[in-house]
């Protein structure tokens, strides 16, 4: 496994290296020897040179060796220097690194933060994030930030040849970093940063995941490499703030589990014939979704017990088109869209302090009125002149889009919406065309414009606590009074497409699944009622 950050750590200090040494050298990544003994590399070199005020400074730089036309080390790029005296050395190039991420992240399409008006972020809150974990910790995640940086030196500012390098023999292996799952700095990062530039780092993370997985499907030597987890590959986090629990998360669509499809597994078409087909698949598979579930809680002390109460305030959800073209509508005409939403909240699982859950009703559910006029024509007597009286006769039909219904597993209360369509009644998330129904995919085109549409103009959606219906509680020991439980709250989403306004026989629904843990305060006075 890459451990960039420990051979960092290690380098010898001003009186065990002179500058006259060669520089040390950590390998990031190689090929195989080719017939006449020779190998392409891609390296990271670190060098020392004498500062002002006999400061010994450190520079690092990523170097390319043995790629045609170049016979010399080819350089890649170059840190800015780091006093190897001071009490954090290596700040300023972790913060090089990540202002670097920002800076080029994916705009998706609708942002309203340019990444020309984000400020470069300050030392304070990243110096923070390295005192609060182990080395072993951070370093996994200073590997994630290096990799992404060189995600962008050698699969984008550089000949193919060492971006098929980085790809078989540095990422490949290493694609687990990537998953998040091993990252436990990255929320303390996302969260001391804030939600612009947290925006940015995801969205890059994405968009190489999203290349990475493109590779593995068109079959370039990579599925040997693919992680196990590879169909839920992302990041979610939780947190308690000010009265709610908070769940985020992120996953490009293609690491996303297959649930429902046309085809059997998510193939880019190679026939020349189906040009406009491979054009359709390669922008569905730049794109990521972007979930935040918040919910309010309330905790009152009563005699003999505790009231645990908690309702849904907003689940927010969007699919980012990740890419650099300038924003257009027509950018969104072809989009993944949010089917089905399942929340889940409650104690940990074997909590015997939990004496009851009571779940409020579901909704009455959002509806739009469908008008249908019957004209009917006739005379009072029998004649051959025109119709003289005429009669309009009106019938007005309920339909809904989404259904919000509460369930309990256990102890953990459960909030499920569910997209349908409103001229069937068949819930779209499991729809096949072999289970007949009538053509869903017609009637859910042009479904990102008008005024009753489910959806908002970007294909993304937005319930607030009023559509889900009431909240839910639990009653607890009194006992528990002054400490601090262990919540967990999750979620699943359910992601599919259908063409909008491109004729194309392909649909599918994907689904992701999140898990976290939040704190409880039972603390008379915090939160409470």
């Amino acid at each position: 496994m890459l451990d960039i950050w420990s051979w960092i750590c290690e380098l010898p200090n001003s009186d065990e290296w002179n500058e006259s040494d060669s520089p040390p050298l950590f390998e990031l990544a190689s090929s195989k020897p080719s017939p006449d003994g020779s190998t392409q590399s891609i390296q990271l070199r670190a060098e020392r040179t004498s500062g002002s005020n006999t400061d010994t400074l450190v520079t690092f730089t990523v170097c390319l060796q043995g790629f045609h036309p170049f016979n010399n080390p080819k350089t890649l790029w170059v840190s800015d220097t780091c006093p190897i005296f001071s009490e954090k050395p290596f700040l300023p190039l972790l913060l090089q690194l990540l202002n670097e991420i920002i800076s080029r992240s994916p705009t998706g399409h609708v942002s309203t933060c340019p990444r020309s008006q984000l400020q470069k972020l300050k030392p304070g809150p990243v110096s923070w994030v390295m005192d609060s974990h182990s080395p072993e910790s951070f370093s996994s995640f200073f590997n994630l930030v290096f990799l992404t940086r060189l995600f962008w030196l050698c699969a984008c500012d550089s000949p193919s040849e060492v971006g098929s390098l980085y790809f078989n023999s540095l990422l490949g292996p290493n694609v687990d970093v990537l998953s998040c799952t091993h990252v436990p700095v990255l929320r303390t990062f996302l969260v001391s940063v804030g939600v612009d530039a947290e925006l940015c780092f995801m969205r890059t993370l994405g968009y190489m995941l999203a290349k990475w997985l493109i590779l593995r499907e068109v079959g370039v030597g990579l599925q040997t490499l693919t992680p196990s987890h590879s169909n839920n590959l992302g990041f979610s986090y939780a947190n308690e703030a000010h009265g709610f629990w908070i769940l985020k998360g992120y996953a490009p669509v293609l690491g996303m589990k297959l649930t429902r499809s046309s085809n059997q597994r998510f193939q880019f078409p190679v026939n020349v014939m189906e040009a406009k087909e491979r054009v359709l698949r390669y922008g569905l598979a730049h794109q990521q979704l972007e979930a935040v579930i918040q919910m309010e809680y309330t905790v009152g002390f009563y005699d003999g017990f505790i009231q645990v109460n908690t309702r849904v305030d907003n689940v927010r959800l969007h699919v980012a088109n990740l890419g650099f073209n300038k924003s257009d509508d027509a950018d969104y005409a072809e989009t993944h869209f949010p089917s089905r939403i399942r929340v889940w909240v409650g104690p940990e699982v074997g909590a015997t302090y939990v004496a009851g859950v009571s779940l409020g009703r579901s909704t009455s559910n959002g509806e739009k009125e469908v008008e249908r006029h019957k004209v009917v024509k006739g005379n009072f007597e029998k004649s051959m002149d025109p119709p003289k009286v005429k009669a309009t006769m009106m019938t007005r039909t309920k339909m809904k889009n989404w259904r919000w219904d509460q369930d309990v597993e256990g102890n953990a209360a459960i909030f499920d919406a569910m997209l349908y369509d409103n001229m069937t009644g068949i819930e779209v998330a499991t729809w096949k065309p072999l289970s007949g129904g009538g053509n869903l995919r017609h009637n859910f085109q042009n479904r990102y414009v008008g005024a009753n549409r489910a959806f908002t103009k970007t294909g993304g959606l937005v319930f607030a606590g009023d559509e889900y219906g009431e909240g839910v509680g639990w009653r607890l020991s009194k006992e528990m009074e002054g400490s601090v439980l262990k919540w967990r709250i999750g979620g699943q989403v359910w992601l599919s497409y259908w063409p909008n306004e491109v004729k194309s026989s392909y649909f599918e629904t994907r689904c992701v699944e999140w898990c976290d843990e939040v704190d409880l305060p039972l603390i008379p006075g915090k939160f409470g009622v």
